[in-house]
């Protein structure tokens, strides 16, 4: 957290106010996850491109080169008219001739890293094991299946790692496996083709109906103008333990599964 919706509904609050602002100057806090690679006045004057997004990461792309921008557990990023007084949790300004953009993390395993090019050393280390993103043309039902047949792991923990599919996060995870009726210990290879296209189709329905509505703001997460998510308003199962699930009325249950909560029905997610 924040997951691939929270990071999109990011990019979409900062990709428009941005474009085409130069920098006037940046502002490095506490030591964040990752080193920034370059001193932070070298990034003045350099005007921003574009806000794209790779999994959980913001590529900012910039006259000369890239920063990447990532999240960690508690970040989140706002833009201001003007900068603000710093506080406790602020760990990066960006000032441009659009606003300051500011990093705030409580728990700092967010990160600002700057590289050359996305083909460089610095930038494939974060971005070069990535799988495929779920809401792209690229991922398609039978290429997942595919990859599933070739996996012993749980499904669950296969969709948290990232290299088959990018972003499913452990919210959403949670809420795709229950609309696909898929028990989340289920090893992946076990998963036919029509199961996996069934997934493949809750995957896309629950990360596009979370971007639609602004992410999850669980904690710490709010969009670029402050605003809060409301997914966590609708969900089936993720964090009901012990309520009636909304279909059948039987229990929700949670376990754990690589040090990760998993909440499932024990009903409609037999198998």
């Amino acid at each position: 957290m924040p997951e691939l919706p929270e990071v999109e509904v990011t990019r979409l609050g900062l990709v428009g106010p941005l474009q085409g602002a130069r920098i006037e100057a940046a502002y490095l806090g506490k030591p964040l996850r990752w080193p920034l690679q370059c001193l932070p006045q070298s990034l003045v004057g350099r005007t921003i491109l574009d806000v794209r997004r790779r999994g959980k990461y913001l590529l900012m792309d910039l006259s000369e080169g890239l920063l990447l921008w990532h999240l960690g557990m508690s970040g989140s990023l706002r833009l201001w008219p003007t900068r603000p007084d710093p506080g406790l949790h602020d760990h990066f300004d960006l000032m441009t001739t659009h606003g300051c953009l500011r990093l705030n993390d409580p728990r700092r395993f967010g990160a600002v890293v700057y590289a050359p090019a996305e083909s460089s050393p610095q930038a494939q280390q974060l971005l070069g094991h990535l799988g495929l993103e779920p809401l792209q043309s690229a991922f398609q039902p039978q290429g997942f299946h595919q990859a599933l047949r070739q996996r012993r792991t749980a499904i669950k923990q296969l969709l948290l790692a990232g290299d088959v599919v990018v972003g499913v996060g452990n919210i959403y995870a949670c809420e795709a496996l229950f609309l696909a009726g898929i028990r989340p210990t289920l090893s992946a290879q076990r998963i036919s083709r029509p199961r996996a296209a069934a997934l493949h189709a809750a995957i896309q329905q629950v990360l596009s109906r979370a971007i639609a509505i602004g992410g999850s703001s669980l904690r710490d997460f709010t969009g670029t103008e402050g605003q809060s998510g409301y997914f966590q308003l609708e969900t089936k199962v993720y964090d009901r333990e012990g309520q009636p699930c909304r279909e059948c009325g039987t229990t929700i249950r949670r376990r754990v599964q690589g040090q990760r909560s998993t909440f499932y029905c024990p009903q409609c997610q037999r198998n």
